[in-house]
């Protein structure tokens, strides 16, 4: 499912285009919808990370964490353009998108 969720999340940034203010009424009802997909995506991914079942001795696994950091840096970056107070400039900030961490290798018992 986490490929599913971070396919949903690469269709969402290729929609969201934060060079130009929403002009008309039409765009604003596609970012409406991409703030809806963001909230399925959220919810995707905590059902998810309830549902998986990590062992001890993987090496990878899944950085939940981190990709609901970057939805919510999405869903704001949307609302910033959507409804913004001014004039300001971008957040230089970048997307992390790399969601598979590295679990240490479990120590042996004496």
């Amino acid at each position: 499912m986490s490929i599913t969720v971070f396919r949903c999340l690469l269709l969402s940034l290729a929609i969201v285009d934060g060079n130009s203010y929403a002009a008309s009424g039409h765009e604003q009802d596609q970012l409406s919808l991409v703030q809806q997909q963001l909230d399925i995506i959220e919810r995707l991914s905590t059902r998810a990370e309830v549902a998986s079942t990590s062992e001890p001795n993987e090496r990878y696994r899944f950085d939940y964490p981190r990709l609901s950091q970057d939805i919510q840096r999405i869903r704001q970056s949307v609302q910033d353009y959507m409804s913004p107070s001014r004039a300001q400039p971008r957040d230089p900030a970048e997307l992390v998108g790399d969601y598979r961490l590295d679990t240490l290798p479990a120590k042996p018992l004496p």
